[in-house]
């Protein structure tokens, strides 16, 4: 078992941006592949980001790339989510995941473990 827990949501202005952490605790986490996804009010669960085991590959949903950047620190068993720009159709919870055979998938049946998720919100 993997638990993880999302941190660093808030209120932001149009422009503005933040730091998302998922800190993960269980298995051995430098074995995961991660991702971020996020769920915006009557709408699905979307693709975000991911990042390979080592953070050696990322890759991003079209909608954030150049914008929002993921990163991870093994030794801390955390996961991060820089967020700049930040527009109010970012506004979603965002969730991180984690995967432990597939890198970079925007599926989220690939992930095994799902952490509670983080409220951002961004105002025009």
């Amino acid at each position: 078992q993997v638990q993880l827990v999302e941190s660093g949501g808030g209120l932001v202005q149009a422009g503005g941006s933040l730091r998302l952490s998922c800190s993960a605790s269980g298995r051995t986490f430098s074995n995961y592949h991660m991702g971020w996804f996020r769920q915006a009010p009557g709408k699905e669960r979307e693709f975000v980001a991911a990042i390979s085991w080592n953070g050696a590959r990322s890759n991003y949903a079209d909608s954030v790339k150049g914008r929002f950047t993921i990163s991870r620190d093994n030794a801390k068993n955390t996961v991060y989510l820089r967020m700049n720009s930040l527009k109010p159709e970012d506004t979603a919870v965002y969730y991180c995941a984690a995967d432990s055979s597939t890198y970079g998938s925007d599926r989220q049946d690939e992930y095994d473990y799902w952490g509670q998720g983080t409220q951002v919100t961004v105002s025009s």
